[in-house]
């Protein structure tokens, strides 16, 4: 379809007004005429991947855990079912669009020699995506590897305005020296663009939106525009008027939704920052005033601007840090008031296992709530939930033991039919989770990529799944 005046609308349309700049989600409007919907060079490049880290591992993943299958279904293959007591039990509805991949390593997370014992919480967030062994350093001479994301974003990433976003729930307040000699980029970066360029990660939700919908103003310009008590819809309110003129009926509902979500988002991080600015005390006195002190608050507006930042094709690729190594956070809402850490400590007591479910189990819930969204939320004829490959897992296995075999991991989505999706597949003893990147990277077109980290070959991630080009 076309604009009603007959124009064809591009892609990279922005909506522009005093310090806010507006990129659309896909209308009818930007299809050119006679090219079809799902014409294949479309999809080229367009598969957007999303990246999440879980630090600290899965009560699952401890023998006893697994036992009772609190991450890892009993079956495997396509028939398979999650327990009532999974972690995984909140998100069986996406069932069709999960492919759970139980008991690869993280081995590059692990000591190499006595002095790098004990460090496990230290190296790991880096050792995730990339798949290499740190050198233990605290100075500027750090060393790990290239990231699945940031390989994707060199590749596909030039054609949208931010080749990629890096984004995490927790900070810490240290410089270049983490614990064990190691320095604190491979504590607090996901995202690695070279083996000596770490990417750091947003964490305020403000900061975020600002970068999505701000334009080239000064701090102290999006400051001033912000004590006008005016959205930034306002600032672009006439060129959405003029816009809303030129589409069919269609386009003009889709345009009003995706504003009005704007807003919505725009005016929960400001209740946030006026919540926190009171003068009331803080559950998180530390934190900046634009991070909401209640984790489930936190979250869910990070995967609501992710949404947002994908749905405008602002960017096709995200790393996401939902909390950092040694947090002790505590969930009430789990049914537990441990904190995550002493909790992850359980002494493979069951009881105590069950308890570390209990957070495990109330923090993937909010995963649920994201893949909702990118369910509901349209890109043109399919959803981005379809067109989407999102890495959802840990470098962590059983963190009673600072143990990186058996990891959990789950690939999700099914990335312009890359992903089959529905099926649970067990990788034999040893199999390197880096295996399973070389294959998820080929689907999603890099056919160069033959090896990564310590692959010793590639995981098929199709049915009946398992190890190909080298075995494990």
């Amino acid at each position: 379809m076309e604009f009603i005046t007959g124009k064809h609308l591009p892609r990279r349309t922005f909506i522009r007004g005093a310090g806010a700049a507006i990129a659309l989600p896909f209308l009818d409007a930007m299809v050119p005429a006679g090219r079809p919907w799902r014409d294949p060079t479309r999809l080229v490049g367009t598969t957007r991947l999303v990246c999440i880290e879980e630090s600290m591992g899965s009560a699952g993943s401890n023998r006893w855990g697994d036992s009772q299958h609190l991450f890892s279904p009993e079956q495997v293959g396509r028939d398979f079912e999650i327990a009532p007591t999974s972690q995984l039990a909140s998100l069986q509805e996406f069932q069709d669009y999960m492919t759970i991949i139980s008991d690869t390593d993280c081995r590059m997370a692990e000591a190499y020699n006595a002095d790098e014992i004990g460090g496990d919480h230290d190296r790991s967030t880096g050792v995730f995506l990339t798949q290499s062994h740190p050198k233990q350093t605290q100075g500027s001479d750090f060393f790990l590897g290239t990231s699945i994301d940031q390989l994707h974003a060199q590749r596909f990433g030039r054609d949208t305005a931010l080749p990629s976003l890096e984004l995490c729930l927790e900070g810490i307040d240290r410089g270049g020296g983490c614990a064990y000699n190691y320095h604190c980029a491979y504590t607090t970066s996901l995202a690695w663009a070279s083996p000596n360029q770490p990417l750091p990660a947003i964490r305020e939700p403000r900061v975020v939106f600002e970068r999505l919908f701000g334009s080239g103003d000064s701090p102290e310009d999006r400051a001033a525009r912000r004590r006008t008590d005016r959205s930034m819809i306002d600032w672009v309110a006439s060129e959405v008027a003029r816009l809303r003129r030129e589409l069919g009926a269609v386009d003009r509902l889709a345009l009003d939704e995706y504003v009005t979500h704007i807003r919505e988002i725009e005016r929960r991080i400001e209740l946030v920052e006026a919540r926190n600015s009171s003068g009331e005390e803080r559950e998180m006195p530390e934190a900046p005033s634009g991070v909401p002190d209640d984790w489930e608050e936190h979250i869910r507006l990070m995967f609501d601007l992710q949404v947002l930042a994908l749905q405008s094709d602002l960017t096709r690729v995200i790393t996401f840090k939902t909390g950092f190594d040694q947090s002790n956070r505590s969930h009430p809402q789990s049914g537990t008031n441990k904190g995550v850490h002493g909790a992850s400590h359980h002494g493979n007591v069951p009881a105590d296992i069950l308890d570390f479910n209990k957070i495990n189990t109330y923090r993937t819930s909010q995963l649920g709530y994201f893949l909702a969204k990118m369910r509901d939320t349209m890109d043109g004829e399919a959803s981005l939930l379809e067109k989407t490959a999102i890495v959802w897992g840990s470098p962590m296995a059983d963190p009673n033991l600072h143990d990186h075999r058996r990891c959990p991991l789950i690939v999700m989505g099914h990335a312009n039919g890359a992903l089959e999706g529905g099926l649970h597949l067990r990788a034999p003893v040893g199999t390197p989770m880096a295996n399973v990147f070389v294959d998820l990277m080929q689907r999603l077109g890099h056919d160069e990529i033959d090896s990564f980290g310590d692959s010793t070959g590639k995981f098929d991630l199709s049915f009946p799944g398992g190890v190909r080009s080298g075995g494990a």
